[in-house]
């Protein structure tokens, strides 16, 4: 039996997703949800030089319960720039950055609408990269549609990921600073790491 996870769509997501969907044959997703603030669907973080940084999408309007699909993002703000260039500033030396970061760039210089396909996007490219098979799909209501485990709302800032069961943090090479920083996003495992990075997230997984 196929094993479908039903999960939320998150900005360059950390490795405790990763962890959360490993072994699965398909994640399922849910456009038609209500935005919830606080949360990954646009927000990160990665590894700057001298501290962990956050990076999160500017989204318009006010979002009166709107879903996730009709989440647009605002690029009147300067946030596109920022965050190529503390990307660039946070891995360009490290051994993979120029191998990777061009599958990225090109889905920002695409300047996607909506966060939800900005998302989609940057999530198939993080699975091929991985080569992690999981097929992506969107939920349709309107036909018998199981899935195996549902982590919806389970990923959330607001928790630290030692108490959820999913990512028990397994050290790898990072740029900066001598302590490990764990559960940053996978782009700092992609890029400090490479094609080991698969074997990583695996070793992550929590036991339960």
């Amino acid at each position: 039996m196929a094993k479908i996870i039903a999960v939320d769509l998150h900005y360059f997501p950390n490795l405790e997703f990763f962890a959360a969907i490993s072994g699965s044959d398909e994640l399922l997703f849910f456009p038609e949800e209500i935005y919830q603030r606080q949360s990954f669907f646009n927000r990160v973080q990665i590894r700057l030089a001298n501290k962990v940084g956050a990076l999160s999408v500017p989204i318009k309007g006010r979002r009166p319960r709107l879903s996730l699909k009709d989440i647009k993002i605002d690029y009147s703000q300067n946030w596109l720039n920022t965050h190529v260039r503390s990307i660039q500033s946070a891995y360009g030396k490290a051994p993979f950055y120029e191998y990777y970061f061009p599958y990225f760039e090109q889905v920002f210089q695409k300047k996607p609408e909506s966060l939800w396909e900005l998302n989609w996007e940057i999530l198939t490219i993080c699975l091929s990269l991985l080569r992690m098979p999981a097929k992506m799909r969107v939920f349709d209501s309107s036909v018998e549609d199981p899935w195996s485990e549902d982590i919806r709302g389970q990923l959330v800032p607001s928790v630290p990921f030692s108490e959820r069961g999913y990512y028990n943090a397994s050290p790898y090479f990072q740029l900066f600073g001598l302590d490990f920083e764990p559960n940053l996003s996978i782009l700092d495992l992609l890029f400090c790491e490479g094609p080991a990075a698969k074997e990583i997230v695996l070793k992550s997984v929590k036991k339960q």
